[in-house]
């Protein structure tokens, strides 16, 4: 491992590059290498987005038939670059409390705990610099993305996501601290006293994130810092509305993702999801949350599902069957039945059309214990689970009949079958899938981003009330976000001195 390291070492180090890592987890990295990401491509450079290690239920497949995290996806959207594998080399992908999938350069390799997994990080470490190798080349800038905080120095000794990779691939870095959530001085001046001399030296500057309020009145906090760290603010970034119309990759951020108010009026429309424990590929909902009319209610545990909602839609799941357990300990199952006689209509992607079907079993334990359980019974189905996992993209032509790229994609363990399958669900670009049960009113399908497609949407939303006047353009909404994020961050930040730390490793 050690001569394979350092001859990546050595390759790598022409690019220009500079990582970007947080005081915690959800201070705003992913966005601020998204938003930099598409200022720096504006400028003309051929910007790479790259994050060593990935925790995420959230992910895309790429190009290049693997997968990684949505965030890095969006990214990617942002740079103006295809998806690839080495974008996020290894992705672990949470199944239980102790216990995850273990995704390396876009391929699972099977279930790893906890434990096992820091054991293991040593040997990734050559994959993660042989990922960053491929993508430096023909790029003239890397930006990079931590994970966590690097302040978790009971873990340093095998760290992979944050400083070990730094100082292996001898990358300059800068700090983020968000000043919404309260403590920037201490989570700063605390994250730089807990790193060590050999760290330090490649720390360059912080950045303020969601500040609010008058720059003045910081003023003095900034003093502080760079008497305790020597550290200099590199800029303060305000609050920005932008980022609420971009795709969210933390599980924390469902927990503002309700669009309507208890005691308020009834939209449009109103859709209903239970938030399971492993919840993936949340992302699927933000095109619907974003329609004028169109309320999406994340529902949390121990809260029954609204007899009101038009529509009940089943997310996908990490873990099918644990979650499926799950939902019947909330009581929801008895919620859905109740939901379908009165007239409501149900909708399962991925995980969750698994879960709509009579039975799923595993016979190779792939999620657990070996064994068959009981489903919903809603669709006439039933589900085999298989170790070989689909990845798969959807592709069409856009209205005009030109070849496109539309964002779907596949991405499950199991496969589906019995007599409702042969009636499919209608799918975005005439495709067919799924299947739909007798009285047309339960669905389930395993494609991902089906309603990011917007023609479709419109006409799936009709469906469910022929008055709501959907028209809009969910991709060109995330393309100005993008846009607005890149033109706040060259305001606010001095891109030509980011630039000079990044080229000057």
């Amino acid at each position: 491992m050690g001569g394979q390291g350092g001859n990546n070492k050595e390759n790598a180090a022409r690019v220009p590059t500079l990582m970007v890592q947080g005081t915690g987890s959800n201070v705003g990295k992913s966005l601020l290498v998204a938003g930099l990401g598409r200022a720096f491509a504006r400028r003309g450079l051929r910007v790479r987005p790259f994050k060593p290690q990935n925790m995420s239920n959230n992910a895309s497949v790429t190009a290049d038939g693997g997968e990684i995290g949505r965030a890095q996806a969006l990214q990617a959207l942002a740079c103006g670059v295809a998806e690839s594998v080495h974008m996020n080399p290894i992705l672990l992908k949470p199944q239980s409390e102790t216990g995850s999938q273990l995704v390396v350069q876009g391929q699972v390799e099977g279930s790893i705990s906890a434990r096992d997994y820091h054991k293991q990080k040593p040997e990734l470490l050559s994959r993660v610099m042989e990922s960053f190798d491929a993508l430096g080349r023909g790029a003239d800038l890397v930006l990079v993305e931590g994970a966590g905080s690097p302040a978790e120095v009971n873990l340093r000794g095998a760290d992979i996501a944050n400083m070990g990779f730094a100082c292996a691939a001898n990358v300059p870095v800068i700090l983020v601290g968000d000043i919404d959530r309260g403590g920037v001085i201490a989570a700063l001046v605390g994250t730089h006293a807990l790193l060590s001399e050999e760290e330090r030296a490649l720390l360059k500057g912080y950045v303020i994130n969601k500040f609010r309020g008058d720059e003045r009145l910081f003023g003095p906090a900034l003093t502080i810092i760079e008497e305790k760290t020597g550290l200099s603010c590199l800029g303060i970034l305000p609050h920005a509305e932008a980022v609420h119309r971009l795709p969210d990759e933390d599980s924390m951020a469902l927990d503002n993702k309700n669009t309507s108010i208890a005691g308020a009026p009834h939209p449009g429309i109103r859709i209903a999801v239970p938030r399971l424990p492993r919840i993936a590929n949340f992302d699927d909902f933000d095109p619907l949350a974003a329609e004028p009319g169109v309320a999406v209610d994340m529902i949390p545990p121990g809260v029954p599902l609204p007899l009101d909602a038009d529509l009940i839609l089943i997310p996908g799941s990490k873990s099918t069957m644990a979650d499926l357990a799950f939902l019947r300990e909330q009581g929801w199952d008895t919620d859905i039945h109740a939901h379908l006689r009165h007239g409501g209509r149900v909708l399962g992607l991925c995980a969750g059309y698994q879960m709509l079907g009579h039975a799923i079993s595993d016979p190779q334990a792939l999620e657990g214990r070996a064994g068959t359980t009981r489903g919903l019974g809603l669709l006439n189905v039933k589900t085999v689970m298989i170790a070989k996992k689909t990845l798969l993209r959807a592709t069409g032509t856009d209205d005009a009949g030109d070849a496109a790229l539309y964002g779907g994609y596949e991405m499950h363990l199991g496969e589906t079958s019995g007599p409702d399958c042969k009636r499919p669900m209608s799918l975005p670009r005439g495709k067919q899938g799924g299947a739909i049960s007798a009285d047309g009113r339960v669905q389930g399908c395993y494609l991902h981003g089906l309603f990011a497609d917007d023609t479709y949407r419109r006409d799936y939303l009709k469906g469910l009330n022929a008055r709501l006047g959907a028209d809009l353009s969910y991709a060109q909404g995330v393309e100005e976000a993008l846009d607005e994020l890149a033109g706040l961050y060259g305001a606010c930040l001095d891109l030509d001195s980011l630039l000079e730390i990044a080229r000057a490793r």
